[in-house]
């Protein structure tokens, strides 16, 4: 049988076992961390080796903003929406539709809680609430013509991940881990950070099966780190415990688990040889990762951010920059509190002021150091809202919202696809998320459709069964 950390502690019942494999264990070891180097990628379209297409992106950052943030008060100017405020929203536009807690009822249509103005010399179209984000609009590429196909926020967001509801299919950071391998070593290739939400705002419960690997092997689901305090718990070797000691006892039993892959072909002996591997790496590079102490005053600022670690979306998204630098391939940040169904003109405020601030400053600081370029940033939530009011706030809506790119080889300054004049479904150029999936994958060198992992006797991809469409208008 595969010999376990767990193994490990029947055998040995020191503290320091106790300590460092249940601690680290329940993030790194246990959450079955791959090493990342080419050859225990599987997939042949390694860096090292010919991908389908030149890559321009190299690393991904998710700014995902769970709950489903409004279009009409971010990316989607819709003044006609404003006049119409108060007044019965039209039928022709909602017969036979799917509509969420607002189906069967009485609908009023509500203009956008904030004006809008152009910004930049692209003249991008942004609401006051994200005067940040307005002073790089000439970074931006806006997609105002998103679609989806789940109206509820946890299917929405599996899908949004996935590609698919159906549990235990790969998250799109796996997809690219699993492809591409990471550029490190001494870090997870796919990370996740969960920040608070903000004053007022609720948050959201995110599943850990947003991030996992599905059928792919386990060492290529993502880990999560914790935003606030130590990012993994017990990273350190207790009190009269020294790396040597560590490191005799690893070997050790990475000597029976290499006995035990010799007989039999499982691709969890090998992730189970580097899950020891990188938890004995991670306990010298998390605490060097986490370590601010380096960053200049003038970066805190930029970011908005006054204390390092305190687990807000700006601490996040500054140590997500310093992972990127690090090599990580794949980062994800979730920044709960945008589910307004409610009090939208207070809370919309929150989770703007909340999130503005550092999701510009991470995009001007990748530029200044020159990774921006061949770094895709992907800001926006699993659906919008609707154009008609639901008491004071907005119900949920997936015939229509806004993702932001930027990076990584898409074109900067421009806006792409619109919506009708309502907001309230696309007119034009049409993008759903399985596109979406397929744009990425090409940015980064893959073509989707070839792009496969077979499971059960099928060729899966993280872009669907239909054929999807690359968006060739936003690829600079």
């Amino acid at each position: 049988m595969l010999f376990t950390p767990e193994h490990a502690l029947s055998i040995n019942r020191r503290t320091f076992l106790d300590r460092s494999f249940a601690g680290i264990g329940g993030m790194a070891l246990a959450s079955l961390v791959a090493r990342t180097n080419a050859s225990q990628t599987p997939w042949p379209g390694t860096y090292d080796n010919v991908l389908h297409y030149a890559p321009k992106a190299k690393r991904v950052i998710h700014l995902c903003m769970a709950g489903g943030p409004s279009h009409l008060e971010t990316f989607d100017h819709k003044p006609e929406l404003t006049k119409l405020d108060g007044q019965p929203f039209p039928e022709s536009f909602t017969a036979g539709q799917q509509l969420a807690q607002l189906q069967g009822k009485k609908l009023t249509a509500r203009g956008a809680v904030a004006g809008f103005s152009q910004h930049g010399q692209s003249g991008l179209w942004i609401s006051d609430l994200f005067p940040h984000l307005a002073g790089v609009a000439d970074e931006l590429c806006i997609i105002n013509s998103m679609k989806t196909e789940q109206i509820n926020h946890d299917p929405a967001h599996a899908f949004f991940n996935t590609g698919s509801i159906v549990k235990g299919r790969p998250s799109m950071g796996s997809w690219m881990l699993y492809g591409l391998g990471a550029e490190t070593e001494e870090l997870p290739g796919y990370v996740v950070l969960v920040s608070h939400p903000g004053q007022g705002n609720s948050a959201q419960p995110i599943s850990s099966r947003q991030w996992s690997s599905g059928f792919l092997p386990s060492k290529f689901q993502g880990i999560q780190f914790q935003s606030k305090g130590n990012a993994v718990h017990f990273v350190g070797n207790p009190e009269g415990v020294c790396q040597s000691t560590q490191r005799q006892l690893i070997d050790e039993i990475q000597k029976l688990n290499q006995h035990l892959r010799s007989s039999r072909v499982d691709p969890e002996i090998d992730t189970r040889i580097s899950q020891y591997e990188m938890a004995f790496r991670m306990q010298s590079s998390v605490p060097e990762l986490t370590d601010m102490s380096g960053e200049s005053q003038s970066t805190l600022d930029m970011y908005g951010l006054e204390q390092p670690g305190d687990g807000s979306f700006a601490s996040n998204c500054l140590l997500a920059r310093r992972m990127l630098e690090r090599g990580v391939r794949f980062v994800q940040l979730y920044h709960r509190g945008w589910d307004h169904h409610g009090g939208i003109e207070k809370q919309m405020k929150v989770s703007a002021k909340s999130s503005d601030q550092a999701s510009a400053a991470l995009i001007k600081d990748l530029k200044e150091r020159g990774i921006l370029e061949d770094t895709l940033v992907i800001w926006g939530g699993e659906f919008g809202r609707t154009p008609m009011g639901q008491g004071s706030g907005r119900d949920h809506h997936i015939n229509a919202f806004s993702i932001v790119l930027a990076g990584g080889g898409v074109k900067s300054g421009m806006s792409y696809g619109a919506t009708d004049e309502l907001g309230y479904g696309v007119a034009e150029n049409p993008v759903s998320v399985h596109d979406l999936h397929a744009t990425m994958l090409r940015l980064c060198g893959i073509d989707d459709a070839r792009y496969t992992y077979k499971f059960q006797g099928l060729d899966f991809k993280l872009s669907g069964v239909e054929p999807a469409k690359v968006v060739e208008d936003i690829l600079a």
